[in-house]
């Protein structure tokens, strides 16, 4: 069995408080095609640039969105795309529990005519 430090779960906790927030995860989507300034996020998120100015600080401290300077514009892009993977895996999962209880509710509707 694979036993892994306090030390280890805790980073790993605090990655994943990292993406456990809503606006968090529009910007990532919204960086998933690219880099983009924060113009262009308020525009694809719809959120305030207060708020877009705070998650980027949160997703660049965690190593998640690099930030790179261009002039008197700052773009951001993403650090490792393989936060797509992760995603991706945890709808795969939501997409299995939502077939698997549609095809309970199928089945009690199927009892109910008997």
């Amino acid at each position: 069995m694979l036993t892994i430090p306090a030390s280890a779960l805790a980073q790993i906790s605090d990655y994943f408080k990292v993406l456990s927030e809503q606006s968090r995860l529009q910007v990532l989507c919204a960086l998933k095609d690219g880099e983009k300034n924060v113009t262009e996020l308020i525009a694809h998120t719809g959120l305030k640039q207060a708020n877009i100015s705070k998650h980027l600080k949160i997703l660049t401290q965690a190593g998640i969105v690099e930030r790179q300077p261009e002039g008197v514009a700052v773009y951001y892009r993403i650090a490792d795309p393989i936060i797509f993977d992760l995603c991706e895996l945890v709808c795969q999962r939501f997409e299995m529990q939502l077939e698997e209880r549609s095809q309970q509710l199928k089945n009690l509707e199927q009892l109910r005519q008997l």
